[in-house]
């Protein structure tokens, strides 16, 4: 999959198959859409095209909305996005500018000159251009007048993307990833540096990594305990920026057994909410280093014990719990 980072870096295609989107999640809903323009694009000896949008549209008119969390950054997203067979992913920089073209200058001007679409698949719902005042009609007109035909995605299968948005963010706030993954279809994770901290941990025999997210509108689940499973980098360096300003580069993904801590650690009366991951058999300094973890299940909420030696018995049983998720 070519990914690019603005529309001229884009080489007009005889035969675009497109579709438009945030495609937050990249979920189940999603990927049939997915799955429909990549068959569309092979029968029709066509190229399938992606177009969305970075930052977030929403993030962009209504700033002062600080509630607006993703379930994937751009670089996950892409990730996923390349793992169904797209051929081209357009990252385009949303700006105020480019959310008040007129619609008719947004199709002339993107789907025609820069991209060269020949098909649309698009919702019947989908809004574009100038105060959202760009609709399916307005689109499938402009198709009889340029030359490209449009495909209707059906009202259910729209809904059914809404809702299951909708449910992740909400399992995923509760704490429950194990709904919020049947709904993806893979598991829910986060991409982050391991960073200083206390080194409390190594003091009760629960030594953490501690993950700093710099994505700051990256959704991050509830308080708790996880078990999760870790992956980590031979080479430091942020896959966000990758995505964004691409060079080449060797993954070495290792994976580890682990339990993951989110809270303020209320047991030694903690001001801040930390993201931290006790790796199991694992004894090296990662410093700096890049980690994905994967969130497979909820274990416990958060809670404030007595003192350490409490917290240290409790983490005992959550590791015996975590051992025995994996062990089935």
């Amino acid at each position: 999959m070519k990914i690019y980072h603005n529309l001229s870096e884009f080489k007009k295609l005889d035969n675009a198959i497109v579709t438009i989107g945030t495609f937050d999640g990249v979920h189940f809903g999603h990927q049939k859409i997915i799955k429909q323009l990549v068959e569309k694009a092979k029968a029709d000896n066509g190229e399938s095209v992606i177009l969305t949008f970075f930052p977030h549209p929403r993030m962009i008119i209504d700033p002062e909305n600080q509630d607006l969390k993703m379930i994937n950054t751009i670089n996950e997203k892409a990730e996923i996005l390349k793992s169904l067979g797209v051929d081209h992913l357009i990252i385009t920089p949303f700006t105020r500018d480019f959310s008040n073209q007129l619609p008719e200058d947004y199709i002339k001007n993107t789907l025609v000159d820069n991209i060269g679409t020949k098909h649309i698949i698009i919702g019947y719902d989908h809004r574009f251009g100038k105060d959202r005042s760009g609709n399916l009609a307005i689109l499938k007109a402009a198709g009889e007048h340029f030359g490209f035909t449009v495909e209707e995605i059906m009202e259910q299968d729209i809904h059914d993307v809404a809702v299951s948005s909708t449910k992740i963010r909400q399992a995923l706030l509760a704490g429950d990833v194990s709904l919020a993954n049947d709904y993806l279809g893979y598991p829910f994770s986060i991409f982050g540096r391991v960073i200083k901290g206390d080194k409390i941990g190594r003091t009760i025999g629960f030594p953490t990594a501690n993950i700093f997210v710099e994505e700051t509108y990256k959704l991050i689940p509830g308080d708790g305990i996880y078990a999760v499973t870790v992956e980590m980098e031979s080479e430091v360096r942020s896959l966000e920026s990758e995505v964004l300003n691409p060079k080449p580069s060797t993954l070495n993904l290792q994976p580890y057994k682990g339990m993951a801590y989110i809270g303020q650690r209320p047991t030694i009366n903690g001001m801040t909410r930390n993201i931290e991951v006790n790796i199991f058999d694992f004894n090296q300094e990662i410093y700096g280093q890049d980690i994905k973890m994967n969130f497979l299940k909820f274990l416990r909420h958060d809670v404030k014990f007595t003192g350490l030696e409490a917290l240290t018995v409790q983490l005992q049983k959550d590791k015996e719990a975590t051992l025995a998720f994996f062990n089935g």
